[in-house]
Parts: structure tokens; C-alpha cells; sequence
């Protein structure tokens, strides 16, 4: 058996978000922003990091301050404190669409908790001072007042683009787009069943950690489809182009070709393959359906053993007797036996009865 040897020049996730000194969720983040970049396993294996991307980050300034605060995440309360606004006005800006959430998680109490980028919303704050105070913008106010909330759709097209840029393959680009399409989407844009089973089987994580609970599964699967018409038109579009690509790439799989089914050759008794000699006395087959015998009875009864023939021809034919009457009994005319015109009472208990009648 050969064993690679890999730990030299790449590691597991969890010993690299040990030598970045990172938490594992951290790692994750790192690598959906591309802060740092892993290698995909040629075995099917989760992403690996290599040694020198560990080294590079290691050797940056203000390591490992200045990575993680690359990837701090603040949710509605620490956002509006960072920028210092209240609470409401950072909840409108963000389901309005001013700034992208970086993931989310679902809580115990199956709320959805939105996370942000802490570097993308000073940005937002230091370009757009003018959204911070005064009154809300009437475009602003239409959208809300509309009930839009465009938090999942940033969010889905915020992950989709990571994991279009993760990958080269063109089959997992296409199962990349097909993962935020409901299932009738996809089967009306991929009408061939192993072409969707492919991007079934490349289809990517869209949540690193989906939730345990049917419930909160739920909501993930709602928050990872598509739900807006343009949003759903521009990726049916984009599933067409990546499909065109992918089979000029190179065809789905396939399932072989089933060889065609032989028939059993049919049982022939063995009367039929025994030699035939000329002082042999030709025996005729007699069909086995004919005497209600398996094919394999009728092939030992049709050709007796020489012994068992001679055996039969010597013994005496048995005597013949006189068939047996098939009338049915019937009692005579008296009521006791043995006492009737013809005495036909028969057994002990005739006998009994004739006995008893002698001696009186």
C-alpha cells in the first residue's frame, strides 16, 4: 500500500488554522474571502493548505492581529456601534442592500442572524457619511415600505462568485450555479438525468455547517434558493453558458450498456444424447408434462437401468385379482347385524352379534 506523504509540504485544515492561529469557523471565512488560499485534494479530500501560504501569512506585518481583524464579522448590534448609529438605521441600510452580509447562521430559536465584514462597514461609513444621520433617503423608504429585504440575495450572489472563482472545472462551475435553483429549475434547464445527477454529485456546500434541526435546515434551504425573478432569470441564463461549456469540456458519464439477456438453452432428457445401437429396441419419448413428471423424473423413468430391466422380466407376474367393489356399505334391513336376509353384517361386531344369537 502506498502512503502519500503530504504533511511536509501541505496541511489539514485544522492544523493550519493552529499555525495561523485562527478558529476553525475563521479558517473557513479565510478561505471563502480568499484571504488564504487552499489547494483542492486530487482524492476528493477536503482543501488542503499548502506550507508556503502558511509561511507567507506568518511573515506579514502585524500577524496575527491584522488577519484576524481582516476577518472580524459584527452582526446588527456591533455594527451599529462600530459606525455609531442606531440599530434601526443599521438594520435599514442592511436589508436595503448597502452593504452584503458574509454568511449567517441560524440560532436556537430558528432566527436568522446575519454576519458582516467589520472592514466593509467602516468603508460603507467613510464613503457614505451622508446615509449616517438626517432622515432616510425616499428611495430607501420605498424599499422598505415594499417589504424588500435583500440581505439572501447578496448573500447568495456574494458565495456564489467565491465558488465560481474557486474552481476551473467547468462541470463545477455549472453545479455551483445549479445549487441556488430550485429543483424545477434545474430538471427544465438540464433535461438529461445523468447530466443533473454530475452536478448533483459536485453540487458545493453553500454553508460550511448547516444546522441539526429539521426546522432550521428549512430555513437554510430557503435562504440558499433563489426567490427573486430577475435574480432567478440571470442564473438560468448563467446555468446555460456554463453547460455549453462543460460539455464541450467533456460528457457526463454514463452507465454501460447492458449485454443482451440469453435465453437458457432448453433441458433435453438424457434418452435423447444415449447412443442408439442396432439390436437396441428404439424407446419413444414420452412428453414429461404429459405424465405430470419434472423434466429431470421423466429423463430417469424414460431409460430404465439395464439391471432393473432383466430384474423385472424375471419376476412372476403378480396374480389378478377381481377389482374391488366401489358400491358403498349399507346396513342390512334388520336392525340388529347378522339377523338380515343375507348376514352382510361384517366385523367384530357382526361376529359378536352372531355368537350371542347361537347361543339363545
Amino acid at each position: 500500500m502506498t502512503v502519500r506523504q503530504t504533511s511536509a509540504t501541505s496541511l489539514a485544515l485544522g492544523r493550519a488554522a493552529q499555525e495561523l492561529a485562527l478558529k476553525r469557523g475563521e479558517l473557513e471565512l479565510a478561505l471563502q474571502l480568499g484571504q488564504v488560499r487552499a489547494a483542492r485534494d486530487d482524492g476528493g479530500g477536503p482543501p488542503r493548505v499548502e506550507r508556503r501560504e502558511i509561511d507567507r501569512l506568518r511573515a506579514a506585518h502585524g500577524f496575527p492581529a491584522a488577519l484576524r481583524e481582516r476577518l472580524r464579522t459584527v452582526g446588527t448590534v456591533d455594527g451599529a456601534a462600530l459606525v455609531s448609529i442606531s440599530q434601526g438605521r443599521f438594520l435599514r441600510l442592511a436589508r436595503t442592500g448597502h452593504f452584503a452580509p458574509v454568511r449567517f447562521y441560524v440560532n436556537r430559536y430558528h432566527a436568522v442572524v446575519w454576519l458582516y465584514l467589520a472592514e466593509e462597514v467602516l468603508d460603507f461609513a467613510r464613503d457614505h457619511a451622508v446615509l449616517l444621520t438626517g432622515r432616510t433617503p425616499p428611495e430607501v423608504r420605498a424599499l422598505l415600505a415594499a417589504g424588500e429585504d435583500r440581505r439572501p440575495r447578496n448573500w447568495r450572489g456574494r458565495r456564489l462568485g467565491q465558488l465560481l472563482r474557486a474552481s476551473s472545472d467547468p462541470w463545477r462551475r455549472a453545479a455551483a450555479i445549479a445549487a441556488v435553483l430550485d429543483p424545477v429549475s434545474v430538471a427544465e434547464m438540464v433535461p438529461d438525468p445523468y447530466e443533473r445527477s454530475r452536478l448533483g454529485v459536485l453540487r458545493p456546500d453553500m454553508v460550511p455547517a448547516p444546522p441539526r434541526s429539521l426546522r432550521g435546515r428549512e430555513i437554510v434551504e430557503r435562504l440558499v434558493t433563489a426567490d427573486h425573478p430577475d435574480e432567478i432569470l440571470w442564473h438560468r441564463a448563467s446555468l446555460a453558458d456554463a453547460l455549453r461549456e462543460a460539455r464541450e469540456h467533456s460528457a457526463a458519464p454514463r452507465r454501460a450498456p447492458r449485454t443482451p439477456y440469453a435465453a437458457p438453452r432448453p433441458h433435453t432428457p438424457y434418452a435423447a444424447h444415449a447412443p442408439r445401437t442396432a439390436d437396441a429396441p428404439h424407446v419413444p419419448r414420452t412428453p414429461h408434462a404429459a405424465l405430470g413428471l419434472a423434466p429431470h423424473t421423466a429423463a430417469r423413468r424414460a431409460v430404465p437401468h439395464p439391471a432393473v430391466a432383466v430384474a423385472a422380466a424375471s419376476r412372476p407376474a403378480p396374480a389378478v385379482r377381481p377389482p374391488r367393489s366401489t358400491r358403498p356399505w349399507s346396513r342390512p334391513s334388520s336392525s340388529r347385524p347378522g339377523h338380515g336376509s343375507q348376514g352382510t353384517a361384517r366385523g367384530l361386531l357382526g361376529r359378536l352379534w352372531r355368537s350371542r344369537a347361537g347361543r339363545a
